[in-house]
């Protein structure tokens, strides 16, 4: 009798955390999450966005644009296809496939830190745009113009130096959306 009592306190207990628990969702969700529910939902974005940037970057490196040597790491883990090149053009190729998947992962990731992470309204949407953009854009052509003489002038590997233009990256847009682009 007293094994049948706990099983419906349990049940009790178990069916009162449920709203609960779609209520803390709702509030991390939320834009007053709080300063560390937003950098956790800004990461996660970020390495969202990441995969979409480097997915683009890749399918384009093994494909129309390649740019991935024999020694690339890319290469050797999953196969994909190297191409002989001078470091001066593969470091070309790199930057045309960086920018391209930065425009794809760019216009996700404004969507998503607008709708998760940060509060929109500072700016009206189009300059908010422009300035996502903008900041974006700027830190994209420092981490990429870093990799790329990193590339041409040092050899390093070109996966290599897509870690080191992603961490670049991350670093200078959180603090220009955070203090300059968003609420906060």
């Amino acid at each position: 009798m007293d094994r049948q009592e706990d099983n419906s306190d349990d049940r009790v207990a178990t069916s009162a955390a449920t709203p609960a628990s779609g209520s803390w969702l709702r509030r991390f969700l939320s834009h007053d999450s709080g300063p560390f529910a937003q950098f956790v939902k800004y990461g996660a974005i970020g390495v969202a966005s990441t995969l979409v940037q480097m997915a683009v970057f890749y399918l384009l490196a093994s494909t129309i644009c390649r740019c991935l040597g024999p020694d690339d790491w890319a290469v050797k883990w999953f196969g994909l296809p190297a191409v002989e090149l001078s470091r001066f053009v593969r470091g070309l190729r790199f930057a045309v496939d960086t920018a391209l998947g930065f425009t794809v992962a760019n216009l996700f990731c404004w969507l998503m830190n607008r709708a998760f992470v940060f509060r929109p309204g500072k700016f009206v949407w189009y300059k908010e745009f422009g300035m996502f953009f903008g900041a974006a854009t700027g830190a994209m052509v420092l981490a990429t113009g870093l990799a790329w003489v990193l590339i041409n002038w040092v050899g390093l590997q070109t996966t290599a130096a897509v870690i080191i233009e992603v961490v670049v990256s991350f670093l200078v847009n959180f603090i220009a959306r955070k203090f300059f682009i968003f609420k906060g």
